[in-house]
């Protein structure tokens, strides 16, 4: 088994920037794709960025490129979410997933492992 631990979230105002943490724990050794996926009020899940084991295969929602950026550090179990530019509408709890399979998932049914969520909101 795989645990997933989010944190980083917050209250910000628009334009300011966070950094999400998705920290792993128990069979890491297993853990190849992982992602970022949100949730706000009233609309379901959505999928923000991928990215897999070497770090080198990368995807990004539209409505994030250019202001978001996924990396990771596998010495430490750990992928990050630089989040740059917030608006209001990035507002949602935010969802660390992960998959044991080789490459990169930009679905949500195609995750195994999702931590808890940590909340961002962004004021106008």
């Amino acid at each position: 088994q795989v645990q997933l631990e989010e944190s980083g979230g917050g209250l910000v105002q628009a334009g300011g920037s966070l950094r999400l943490s998705c920290a792993a724990s128990g069979r890491t050794f297993s853990l190849y794709g992982q992602g970022w996926f949100r949730q706000a009020p009233g609309k379901e899940r959505e999928f923000v960025a991928a990215i897999d084991w070497s770090g080198v295969i990368i995807k990004y929602a539209d409505s994030v490129k250019g202001r978001f950026t996924i990396s990771r550090d596998n010495t430490k179990n750990t992928i990050y979410l630089q989040m740059n530019s917030l608006q209001p509408e990035d507002t949602a709890v935010y969802y660390c997933a992960g998959d044991e399979r080789v490459g990169i998932r930009l679905r949500e049914n195609e995750y195994n492992y999702w931590g808890q969520g940590t909340q961002v909101t962004v004021s106008s």
